[in-house]
């Protein structure tokens, strides 16, 4: 399934003009479905266009990410920038990724972005309120874990649609590799492949910067994706349901 991004209700992509109208958003496995009708056509550059799918793993405008001495906004970050990783290391920025959702229809849950209050995962973390799309995963207790998985429902929860307007801008962090860095003080991963970069608004800035797209290996952490799988003791401390009976992962 290709991964489309940057598109409009009425617009251009790929030099082509086309007009739809969108039915709902649906979640499909692993990735973000948008089923939609084209007018006068069912098919669009040899695609199929009754579903176009893409994923998406972002930080929510006005996080704030550490740089040596400083917090910096992610949207305030610029290509060369260091930014600090968990292990203490000063990296790069590579590319910084835009992507605007549309949220009008009522999104499927892994688009709404999860709020996790200042605190709530324990030690102080995060320091505010941080904000991330559903899929993007944090770094907790040797695990990657995807913050929809981290829902309880009071401390860490889905935002409101209401509070979101008809789209919201995300932004990812690319680094030369695939690194924890600290969002209001907690470890983040920056991009990974999981993410298309061409559903970024701002992709072709990418292709005039590289030329071309990249693979970046992903760390070798397990990554947890469900309650059903997250590890008792973490279910437990963040008052996380659906994890109690399961086995401890590692």
């Amino acid at each position: 399934m290709p991964s489309w991004g940057n598109f409009s209700f009425d617009g251009n992509t790929g030099g082509f003009s086309f007009t739809f109208t969108a039915d709902a958003f649906v979640a499909n496995g692993g990735e973000q479905v948008i089923s939609f009708d084209v007018i006068g056509a069912n098919t669009f550059l040899g695609y199929d266009l009754d579903s176009v799918a893409f994923d998406i793993s972002c930080f929510a405008e006005g996080t704030r990410i550490a740089t040596p001495g400083q917090e910096v906004a992610v949207e305030d970050l610029a290509i060369g920038d260091l930014v600090e990783t968990a292990s203490g290391r000063a990296v790069p920025v590579k590319w910084i990724g835009r992507q605007t959702i549309a949220t009008r229809f009522g999104p499927a849950e892994r688009l709404m972005p999860v709020r996790i209050r200042a605190g709530a995962l324990g030690d102080g973390l995060p320091y505010r309120d941080l904000t991330l799309t559903a899929d993007h995963a944090l770094f907790i207790d040797g695990l990657l874990i995807t913050a929809g998985t981290l829902v309880n429902g009071t401390s860490i929860y889905r935002v409101p649609l209401s509070e979101l307007g008809d789209s919201e801008t995300v932004f990812h962090v690319e680094t030369e590799n695939h690194d924890l860095i600290l969002a209001e003080g907690t470890a983040a991963e920056t991009y990974i492949d999981h993410t298309d970069r061409t559903a970024f608004d701002n992709f072709q800035e990418y292709l005039d910067l590289y030329g071309e797209t990249r693979t970046i290996p992903e760390l070798a952490y397990p990554r947890i994706s469900t309650s059903r799988l997250l590890p008792r003791a973490i279910a437990e401390r963040l008052g996380v349901a659906g994890a109690a009976t399961y086995r401890a992962v590692g």
